[in-house]
Order: C-alpha cells, then sequence, then structure tokens
C-alpha cells in the first residue's frame, strides 16, 4: 500500500483524494502507518480507506498536511474538537499548535478618527489600536504644502512653485495627526493638500478629506461602528471604526533528514498572513 501515489479517504461520509506522500509527512502518525495497513482503525473498502470520524473537520488537518500550516476560517470556533482529531490522528505537532488558541483566533482592530474644522483649515488626528494597520495608512497619506504671496490664494495648484510634502505628526506608533486648508501668514498665504493612495487626487477641503479618508477605510474592511461630537465649541467630531484582523498563520518547519522523525523535528514559527 506504502507505493500507491493516489490514496482516495472516505471519512464520515466525505470522500479526499490525496498523495501518499501527503499522508506520509509526520511517518509516526496513524494517517502514514494506515498506508502500511498498520492500523485497523482504518478499514479499506472498494480501494477506499473507510474512517468512521468528522469529515469537515478533516479537510482541516489534510490542508495542513499539505501546507503544514494552521489557517482557519475567521469564524472557526471547535478548536478543541480539532485538537482531538489532530490527537486521534497521531499529528501532535499540529495538536499541540491548536491547543494555543490565542494564537489562531481573529483578534479586534479598533481604529478611531478625530476631525475637527475650524474656519479655513481642518484637522484630522487617527489612533489605532494595531500600530502595523497605523503605519500602512501613514504610507498612503500625502500632505502636500505652499506658499504664495498676496492678500488671496488665487489658484489651487500654484505654478511658480512645486508643492513640497510635509512629514505626518507621528506621537507614537498607535497614532497619528495632520491638517489640511489654508492659513493667512504674514504676507503669505500657505495650503495644505492631503493625498490618500490609491486616490490621486490633491485635496484641499477638509470635508472632502474626511469622506475620502472614511472610504478608504470601508474599503480596507473597517466598519463604521459610531460617530459623536466630542466638543461642539471646538467642532471636534469622532468616528469609530472595528474590523476582525485575521490571526498570524502558524507553520511548522519541519526537518526531513534521513532517519529523522518530522514528529520530532517539528519546530514552530509564524507567517504574517494576508488580510
Amino acid at each position: 500500500m506504502s507505493s500507491r501515489e493516489v490514496v482516495v479517504l472516505s471519512v464520515g461520509g466525505v470522500r479526499f483524494v490525496t498523495r501518499a506522500s501527503t499522508l506520509q509527512q509526520f511517518p509516526e502518525s496513524r494517517l502514514a502507518r494506515m498506508l502500511n495497513d498498520d492500523d485497523q482503525e482504518f478499514k479499506l473498502v472498494n480501494g477506499e480507506f473507510f474512517v468512521d470520524r468528522d469529515g469537515t473537520l478533516f479537510s482541516y488537518i489534510i490542508d495542513f498536511l499539505r501546507t503544514l500550516q494552521v489557517s482557519l476560517p475567521t469564524d472557526f470556533s471547535d478548536y478543541q474538537r480539532l485538537q482531538r482529531e489532530a490527537e486521534f490522528y497521531g499529528l501532535y505537532p499540529l495538536a499541540d499548535l491548536l491547543s494555543q488558541e490565542h494564537l489562531l483566533k481573529p483578534r479586534l482592530e479598533i481604529l478611531e478618527v478625530r476631525f475637527s474644522l475650524q474656519e479655513m483649515q481642518a484637522f484630522f488626528w487617527i489612533f489605532g489600536s494595531c500600530s502595523t494597520t497605523v503605519e500602512t495608512l501613514a504610507e498612503q497619506i500625502t500632505v502636500l504644502t505652499g506658499q504664495q504671496a498676496g492678500q488671496r490664494w488665487n489658484s489651487p495648484f500654484p505654478s511658480q512653485k512645486p508643492l513640497v510634502p510635509l512629514p505626518l505628526g507621528r506621537p507614537s506608533h498607535h497614532d497619528m495627526a495632520f491638517q489640511c486648508g489654508t492659513d493667512y501668514a504674514g504676507d503669505q498665504y500657505v495650503a495644505r493638500y492631503v493625498s490618500i493612495k490609491p486616490d490621486n487626487r490633491k485635496l484641499i477641503n477638509g470635508t472632502n478629506v474626511l469622506g475620502l479618508l472614511l472610504d478608504t477605510l470601508l474599503k480596507d474592511g473597517f466598519r463604521l461602528i459610531s460617530t459623536r461630537t466630542v466638543s461642539s465649541e471646538e467642532k471636534l467630531e469622532c468616528y469609530s471604526f472595528e474590523r476582525t484582523q485575521r490571526p498570524a498563520g502558524l507553520t511548522l518547519m519541519v526537518n526531513h533528514t534521513p532517519g529523522s522523525s518530522g514528529l520530532a523535528q517539528a519546530k514552530r514559527s509564524q507567517v504574517q498572513k494576508g488580510k
């Protein structure tokens, strides 16, 4: 049986087709021994191995054997049952990872946008529970400034001097601050524009910038959960967002050197998954 390339399993009535090498990732597991007829729990019926276990949960088992990575849906909740299944099949490295539920569960991410409109200027403060998200958003936002002498700002894009990028305010890894609009200093008018990737527009109106910022967050998977006025005198508004952040995938690094066991040589490492 061990020389067979393609193996068919019927687990709780659900049919799986895979390579023998996939089932042999961990030579000491029951699935690997099954190919040598060393485990009576697995009955060979009409060329298919029949297993009286949960077929839905086995789909995660076979995915782990194919990728050596634990990647579960955000709404998954049967950690203890899946851990028992991993133990039944003798996949103890997988059972060990599943016991660390806190590493596999999705996390709730919070983001808050504060917006204040004062005469011709608008001020923005962004606070996030995840520093990586704030850093990514900071890379998307660009503030550009330009100056013009005279009594009024004649053109939204001065032709005499190019716009100069300004650094965002970064009090910490979890927040940022910036502003847009016009201001008069001495005999110079100063204008600040905001651009938010992937949109290429340079916006000077604070309400337009706010709309683009909120739309960017919504497209990035955030959900607006509340809006409130923090200070009516300062015209300060607060927009609160949340989203479920996918956990980091857990990967086993297995050493397949001659004479070694995948079970004995398994090591844990974390690999950051995409959104």
